[in-house]
């Protein structure tokens, strides 16, 4: 009988065990799926990468990006800005672009079909191009990165439609017209295949607004990168985004460097194009240090401390357009690379960065990057890891501090970013020689990149070209 009573017993705790663990898996994929509201405390110490679906890969959908989306994690990444996910508009369809653009019908018919427009051509601010898969893949791609405790922003064009855009034959009085009636594409732009809209129209707003909280309301997305930012009203900022933060915390980046933008819980961040001009003409030679020094002067002068500023050594209007990281920075790019790191801000990673890309992609047809970890990879993984990890580097609401070391010579930059009485110390030589210095720095030091200890004791360092250190305490 006790024999029978003790296997009765076991197989309920047996059976109880299995429940229980049931449960557990029922909570912990529940958990896993939960992400916590982005928070000024992530900003501090978030890298920022922009997903290029239809050039991320062969095939050019979502799938393909989203199982990658933990190996971003290794990178540091925090944020995820995906290049517009809209339909592309079939009228005005670009081929080719600049000032002597041609559009997809300007071309034999049997040609048209590989050009497929530009992302900022919308035609429908509401739905996915069928070009990178299905609104379920795309609810699986955020819920992917929320898993992996990554953020998702989308790439959002309020300062013009496609031609294709149902308000064209509704509401034609929500666009800029010329003197004859007809509607126009942006003033002094070659943006022909797309239609100026206009914010004298309150219910334009009405409508973009609602369109914006769709995807916060409905679809999970933690806020928008905003294109040229700076040519929509900041009076429609004003209307618009505290809407926006009542549905939910989220990130608002801008396509612009006007510091207006920033104030007044408007815009979390803008972009940093002047420091990226500087670092271009250091690299190329045309400057010296002190492009970088009045810059930072600048950005002192003109920015709150709590305004964030986006920093990058690509993305895809350089790529495209102006030339690869290594066209333009040459043996520069690993030290340019470091330097978007540890200065104020948050670095961005574009698309085929992490994977070495050399060339430029396609911007109206499809292309692809590269998918071989190389040099570039360990060294963003690197980073990455400092800039999550180390508050000296913080970059958000609350800063981390800056402030300029003299060295003895006019190549080498040293500077220290100082927080919670933790500091990182950066020395780089912005040219192509070799060159010796000596800064004010002593006491017992790591080289970050190499884990190599060093002694410093005002003594003279020498940097081969281009080569810099990031030293911790």
């Amino acid at each position: 009988m006790k024999k029978i009573i003790l296997a009765v017993f076991s197989f309920m705790l047996i059976v109880a065990c299995k429940e229980e663990k049931k449960v557990e898996a029922i909570i912990a994929e529940a958990t896993q799926e939960e992400i916590q509201p982005i928070s000024d405390a992530v900003l501090e110490t978030a890298v920022i990468y922009e997903a290029n679906i239809r050039q991320y890969s062969p095939s050019g959908h979502f799938d393909e990006f989203t199982k990658d989306i933990p190996q971003l994690k290794e990178l540091g990444v925090k944020v995820i800005w995906l290049m517009p996910i809209f339909p592309i508009s079939e009228t005005k369809r670009k081929a080719t672009g600049g000032e002597d653009s041609k559009f997809a019908s300007d071309f034999p018919e049997a040609e048209q079909s590989k050009y497929l427009g530009s992302y900022y051509a919308v035609s429908d601010f509401t739905k996915i191009n069928p070009e990178f898969g299905t609104l379920e893949d795309f609810r699986n791609l955020v819920k992917t990165a929320h898993e992996n405790g990554i953020y998702v922003i989308l790439d959002w064009v309020p300062n013009h439609t496609g031609w294709d855009h149902e308000w064209i034959k509704s509401h034609p009085d929500y666009y800029t017209k010329d003197k004859d009636g007809n509607i126009t594409h942006p003033v002094d732009t070659d943006w022909t295949d797309v239609a100026d809209l206009n914010y004298d129209n309150k219910e334009m707003r009405k409508e973009m607004i609602a369109d914006m909280q769709y995807w916060l309301k409905e679809e999970g997305v933690d806020g928008f990168r905003c294109d040229v930012a700076g040519s929509v009203p900041t009076d429609f900022w004003q209307e618009a985004i505290p809407q926006l933060r009542e549905t939910k915390d989220i990130f608002m980046l801008a396509e612009a460097w006007e510091p207006e933008l920033a104030k007044d819980d408007l815009f979390d961040a803008v972009y940093g194009w002047d420091t990226h001009h500087a670092m271009n003409a250091m690299a190329k030679g045309e400057k010296g240090l002190d492009a970088w020094k009045d810059r930072w002067a600048e950005i002192e002068s003109i920015y709150e401390k709590d305004d964030i500023i986006m920093n990058f050594v690509t993305n895809h209007d350089e790529n495209s357009w102006n030339g690869t990281i290594n066209e333009r920075m040459k043996g520069a790019a690993p030290l340019m690379t470091a330097f978007s790191y540890v200065i104020p801000g948050m670095p961005l990673i574009y698309s085929g960065m992490e994977y070495d890309l050399d060339h430029r992609l396609k911007f109206f047809e499809k292309d692809s990057i590269p998918k071989t970890k190389a040099k570039m990879w360990p060294l963003l993984e690197k980073l990455g890891k400092l800039k999550n990890t180390n508050p000296a580097l913080n970059g958000g609401k609350n800063p981390a501090s800056y402030k300029n070391l003299e060295t003895t010579n006019d190549k080498v930059l040293a500077f220290q970013r100082s927080k919670n009485n933790i500091t990182v110390t950066f020395v780089g030589n912005f040219s192509n020689k070799e060159q010796s210095f000596a800064a004010p720095l002593k006491g017992s030091f790591t080289d970050y990149m190499t884990n190599d200890p060093i002694e410093m004791n005002d003594n003279v360092l020498v940097l081969k070209p281009w080569e810099y250190r990031i030293l911790t305490n």
